[in-house]
């Protein structure tokens, strides 16, 4: 995973934990797409403070996953799911010799490709 991609799951998870003034240069740069000057000229600071407190509030967001590891956590089993999910669907109906197994593998991929729904972000 590129490091634009970790900080965005680490800001989804994180998010709401960091002050508003780190949230809104966060979303400004990362979101917005806005270069530190921008950014410095919105919140009238200067270009150094909207690096450094992007810098900090990166180290932040690191340590708050160095802690809880709620993304890695999320990572592993959303990739547990696709094996699952994977497994699920080389069955063929000839593999199952009741009606109800038949129910019961189609309802087991229904609801993991909920799950796999729910957790791709």
């Amino acid at each position: 995973m590129d490091k634009f991609a970790k900080m965005a799951l680490l800001a989804d998870f994180y998010g709401p934990l960091l002050t508003e003034k780190q949230r809104n240069v966060w979303d400004l740069h990362y979101q917005q797409d806005l270069s530190l000057s921008e950014i410095a000229e919105v919140e009238e600071i200067s270009r150094q403070a909207v690096h450094d407190l992007l810098k900090r509030t990166e180290r932040i967001l690191l340590e708050y996953e160095e802690k809880l590891g709620l993304v890695d956590r999320f990572l592993l089993e959303r990739e547990k799911l696709q094996a699952i999910q994977s497994l699920m669907e080389s069955f063929k109906e000839s593999d199952f010799a009741s009606t109800e197994g038949k129910e019961i593998c189609s309802l087991a991929r229904q609801r993991i490709a909920e799950l796999l729904e729910s957790v791709n972000l």
